[in-house]
């Protein structure tokens, strides 16, 4: 009966999202759940294992290691996250998967009365999954990344960027310092040495100074030059959108 119960709850805490994650064929599953402070008990492990037994494809959070209809187009993926919702005596997860604009598109309950924390969020997690359907994916959407760009993601992995590079090719929005990189008179990159692909594309409008810009994400805004700085409109969850300015030095 108790497990009954849970399944029903599970089913209730659902419903407004269960019918979209089977859109999906591809699933991402970070090397570890961010909740978990010293271990997460395996869960991600077993939640891969879950997931490919439901016909989904498992990526990790390395890009350049997507097949390309995933990597050409991040909203064809998904991003799974297990919560630790423990309580005193119980151990309680919640499982969510968020799409391209991070947002929860499904979310789902499990708990356990098992008090070992391995076996117990295992359980957990087990409950949690009941709710998930099957893989069934619909149509995949459309590459967001041109072949120039995809040319300009080679430049940047197959060019080191130096510390002798000159100063004012060099910005930086107070957490990441970014090269940027003239491609031809038509468009230009921001990246980082630690990266593969860049942080972002930007090509020229009819309006002087002001870009079409695709981020590394998939997500398309704009950017413009402000006194001497670069400045883009960065894409929020619920829809607006944040200014980063990124300084020359």
């Amino acid at each position: 009966m108790k497990k009954i119960s849970v399944l029903v709850l599970a089913i209730c805490s659902t419903a407004v999202f269960a019918q979209k994650v089977s859109d999906y064929k591809y699933v991402v599953i970070p090397e570890k759940f961010q909740t978990f402070k010293n271990s997460s008990f395996g869960l991600e492990a077993s939640l891969s294992k879950a997931l490919k037994g439901k016909k989904y494809e498992v990526l990790t959070e390395a890009m350049d290691t997507w097949p390309t209809e995933a990597r050409d187009n991040s909203c064809n993926v998904v991003n799974a996250e297990v919560i630790n919702d423990k309580s005193l005596f119980t151990n309680k997860v919640i499982l969510q998967f968020k799409d391209c604009s991070k947002k929860v598109i499904f979310e789902s309950k499990g708990r356990s009365d098992i008090k070992e924390f391995e076996e117990g969020f295992a359980d957990a997690l087990k409950q949690a999954l009941t709710t998930v359907g099957v893989s069934n994916p619909v149509a995949m959407l459309p590459a967001r990344t041109s072949e120039v760009t995809e040319n300009v993601q080679k430049t940047v992995s197959e060019s080191p960027i130096s510390s002798a590079t000159p100063s004012a090719n060099t910005y930086s929005n107070g957490k990441s310092e970014l090269q940027k990189i003239q491609v031809d008179a038509g468009q230009f990159i921001l990246a980082s040495s630690g990266s593969s692909v860049p942080f972002a594309v930007f090509k020229t409008t009819s309006k002087k100074d002001v870009f079409i810009v695709r981020l590394a994400d998939g997500n398309t805004t704009i950017g413009y030059f402000e006194n001497g700085n670069i400045v883009i409109d960065i894409p929020q969850a619920d829809g607006r959108y944040s200014k980063e300015v990124f300084k020359g030095k």
